[in-house]
């Protein structure tokens, strides 16, 4: 097997991401989940994404393992994130689970949904 640098990878997947999957997968009781990150169509800017959790990953998803969880991304989404870093916040506004996209050129006030 073959090991990949991480700097390699299209997309990243931050420590503070991946400690709060590691908790919410001990709280559901099922390491089989993964978080899965896509990007749809819609919100203010042209383009929203989405999080999700996930059992199985599909054909052509690409993974990141970081602290023993999984990060799933589609080939179509992976596209518009190429370069991202998929982050967890808590804060003020509450907490979430969301992407600094480098390749967003607008974005809305929430951080939801962008464009390119």
């Amino acid at each position: 097997m073959t090991a990949v640098a991480e700097q390699a990878l299209p997309i990243e997947f931050s420590d503070a991401a991946a400690a709060k999957v590691k908790t919410l997968l001990a709280e559901e009781e099922n390491p089989e989940l993964k978080l899965r990150v896509y990007v749809t169509g819609g919100g203010c800017s042209g383009f929203q994404y989405g999080f999700t959790f996930d059992e199985k990953a599909n054909d052509g998803d690409m993974t990141v393992v970081k602290e023993g969880v999984t990060l799933l991304v589609d080939p179509m989404s992976l596209q518009y994130l190429v370069g991202g870093i998929v982050d967890y916040t808590e804060g003020l506004e509450g907490s979430r689970f969301f992407v600094n996209n480098p390749n967003a050129t607008t974005t809305c006030g929430c951080g939801a949904s962008f464009s390119v």
